[in-house]
């Protein structure tokens, strides 16, 4: 993997984090057209790591705060949300690690995320805030996160799905969506550690790594600031278009055999 790929690999997983579209998707039909398909989750991780620095970064008066009060009513929330997917991700992993490698479901994944988009905004606007949500919201949205272990379901098309769904207004769904990403991230990077230890990432040199990482990380930075002032305003069908004809474009793709 030399410079430029590292560099657009990092932009593309940057955007697509926390844009409703599919960071990881979106990373498999990078790393095809790169030809880097054997590079695998552990560049896939990497990348999520740069995003981790940025959600980090981005949230970091909130997650001091929560840090202070570790048992208080927002640490709850973040916990409970976060159980489907550590229960999700340890019982199915290899299965799932399969789906990402060969990328056989993407296209269905990414029509999935586009139906979830559109649902999403087929309800009246709620107007309920964070102090409103209860433990029973956060595992809801939970279990709309742990959808996102298919490789082109987006984590936070599927969060946000499930916030909007809950009646929870735009702005606090958008909140909690990314504050949420935090630990499944982290929990993601834990999982994938082993890969460290294995000779399967030879193609990837270290400067090309932090490359992609760090471009992650700033373009995730600039995605969250985005996509927030986004959600406030405008309607999340716009990229329902977007990934169904992604996802239809990638099913025939398939189907004609060019990939």
């Amino acid at each position: 993997m030399d410079g430029i790929a590292a560099f657009v690999l990092g932009l593309l997983q940057g955007i697509t984090e926390f844009l409703p579209i599919s960071s990881t998707g979106h990373l498999y039909l990078g790393r095809h057209f790169f030809g880097l398909d054997e590079a695998g989750l552990f560049l896939d991780t990497m990348l999520h790591f740069g995003t981790l620095i940025a959600i980090i970064v981005f949230y970091k008066e909130e997650w001091l705060a929560i840090l202070r009060r570790p048992f208080g009513r927002k640490s709850l929330l973040i916990i409970v949300a976060t159980i489907p997917a550590i229960v999700f991700g340890f019982l199915f992993k290899d299965f799932f690690d399969g789906l990402s490698k060969t990328g056989q479901t993407i296209g269905w994944e990414f029509l999935f995320t586009g139906g979830l988009l559109w649902l999403s905004e087929s309800v009246k606007e709620g107007h309920r805030k964070i102090d409103d949500l209860t433990a029973w919201d956060a595992l809801f949205i939970g279990c709309f996160q742990a959808t996102a272990i298919f490789p082109a379901v987006s984590r936070s098309g599927a969060t946000l799905a499930a916030s909007l769904l809950r009646k929870v207004d735009r702005d606090t769904a958008a909140y909690f969506s990314f504050l949420i990403s935090t630990p499944a991230v982290a929990g993601a990077l834990v999982l994938q550690a082993r890969e460290l230890f294995r000779g399967t990432v030879e193609q990837i040199t270290p400067i090309p790594l932090l490359i992609a990482t760090l471009s992650s990380a700033l373009f995730g930075y600039l995605a969250i600031q985005w996509m927030i002032d986004f959600v406030k305003r405008h309607s999340l069908r716009i990229f329902a278009v977007y990934v169904w004809v992604l996802g239809a474009a990638v099913l025939i793709l398939q189907w004609t055999g060019v990939f």
